[in-house]
């Protein structure tokens, strides 16, 4: 897939574009790489050509046309215009792309969008990043040399003269973003839409930032195991990297924008706030809002709203399909038996929503359990049942191997700590067991008792 990136650039040293065209940089820092004597690298397998100025002399051009129409002479003016096509790494391979190929591509590029102004074209063969991908470089003066016929896209009369400035406008970037769509369609590359918003929208400030505190975390990690000491982070997160992880996390729970909210400032203590039909955050240690189409369209209010919406049907299906007509079918589950969990006393339970549910499931399997044990052994009335309890704890049997009449036993016998013996009050068990069998009663005489006393 092919992507579009423009840098503007306020640097009065047009030579410092050429040199990042011609020789190995780091990609990070912006500084060349040296030899081993000292000296600049040459980059490999690259292919420049200039449009309205000789390549070599791009610099010295630039700078005379500037002179000549008396432009680009206060530090805070935009002097040149980057753009960088980015191929996919498979057009190689699977489209039979070229770096001769690329750089045709990218003079068309030029020619068609950028017309009369002064241009390099340079096409690197080596990658991105060692991402091995095929992309052309385009630097542009900003002020247009010659006058062109006014095309389409210009939006205003003096766009097509002499002497102006470069005016790109979010109109203008959708028309280039479009053009290089056509293109790539036409040649038959692999390529995405460039007009649909980007799920995770990064931005170039925020991806060299990443880049920059990778390789300082790398050094740290480095430095502790040495030491002998295990690093604890290995992979650097940004501001906005955090941020999304926590509107993630947050989003698959709740089930209105209010819920959200609360979870937010208390999992991580962000704001958040809609305001003009957007969603702003605000992090603990910053004084400004993130908007969220700085962080892309996944974060936004409209998707976020939909995703609440979601969440509470999804919430209330669940919630139908434990009062269906059949009880006793949802209630045949085999599993380990836990004892009932008190949700209202729970303290990690109120904290905790996932940990809440998960109890709530093991009391029911409890519950399932207790269902099937009477249904095996033939309990038709409650009475029946309940005067089992006089009996329950005055049978024999072993720890896997626990009487019928015993529905303590058999409830409980995976979790005993050593063979039952009988009676219960002899005197025998230990004070691990005698609790179990006595919070296995009052389990019995309590929740199993009224599922019981519902069903029979």
């Amino acid at each position: 897939m092919a992507i579009l990136k423009h840098v503007a650039g306020k640097s009065a040293d047009y030579g410092a574009a050429l040199d990042y065209l011609k020789y190995e940089h780091d990609e990070v820092l912006k500084k060349p790489l040296l030899d081993a004597n000292g000296n600049w690298v040459l980059r490999r397998d690259i292919l420049l050509d200039g449009i309205n100025c000789e390549p070599e002399l791009f610099d010295v051009e630039c700078e005379m046309l500037n002179a000549q129409y008396h432009k680009n002479q206060n530090y805070d003016e935009i002097k040149t215009h980057h753009y960088l096509i980015s191929f996919d790494p498979a057009d190689k391979d699977e489209c039979g792309l070229t770096g001769e190929r690329a750089q045709a591509i990218g003079m068309e590029y030029v020619k068609t969008n950028f017309p009369g102004h002064q241009a390099l074209v340079c096409t690197h063969m080596d990658g991105h990043n060692g991402s091995g991908n095929i992309h052309v470089h385009i630097v542009i003066n900003s002020l247009r040399k010659l006058d062109v016929p006014q095309k389409s896209f210009m939006e205003r009369p003096i766009d097509c003269k002499a002497g102006y400035k470069h005016h790109l406008t979010k109109d203008y970037l959708k028309h280039l973003q479009q053009s290089l769509m056509n293109i790539c369609m036409r040649e038959n590359l692999n390529q995405v839409d460039l007009l649909s918003p980007s799920v995770n929208k990064i931005t170039q400030q925020e991806y060299y930032a990443r880049q920059r505190g990778q390789i300082n975390l790398d050094k740290l990690n480095a430095e502790l195991i040495a030491e002998g000491f295990t690093p604890m982070r290995t992979k650097f997160q940004t501001e906005k990297d955090k941020l999304r992880d926590s509107i993630t996390a947050a989003a698959k729970r709740a089930k209105s924008f209010e819920e959200f909210s609360r979870q937010l400032q208390a999992e991580s203590g962000i704001s958040v706030k809609d305001h003009r039909g957007r969603f702003s955050y605000l992090l603990p240690n910053r004084e400004k809002y993130i908007s969220a189409r700085t962080l892309g369209t996944s974060f936004d209010r409209n998707h976020l709203l939909m995703l609440f919406e979601s969440n509470a049907l999804t919430a209330e299906r669940e919630k139908q399909q434990w009062s269906v007509a059949d009880p006793i079918a949802v209630l045949y589950i085999k599993s380990n038996l836990r004892l009932v969990v008190n949700l209202q006393d729970c303290v990690k339970a109120q904290q905790s929503r996932a940990y809440a549910q998960k109890v709530k499931i093991s009391n029911l399997q409890q519950m399932a359990n207790t269902i099937v044990y009477i249904q095996q052994h033939g309990y038709d009335s409650y009475d029946e049942f309940a005067l089992l309890e006089i009996t329950v704890h005055s049978c024999g049997g072993t720890r896997f191997h626990a009487p019928p009449q015993c529905i303590c036993c058999y409830l409980n016998f995976a979790i005993l700590p050593q063979p039952v013996p009988a009676p219960y009050f002899s005197g025998v068990f230990s004070g691990k067991t005698r609790r179990m069998h006595i919070q296995c009663q009052k389990y019995l005489s309590g929740m199993a008792y009224s599922v019981v006393k519902e069903l029979l």
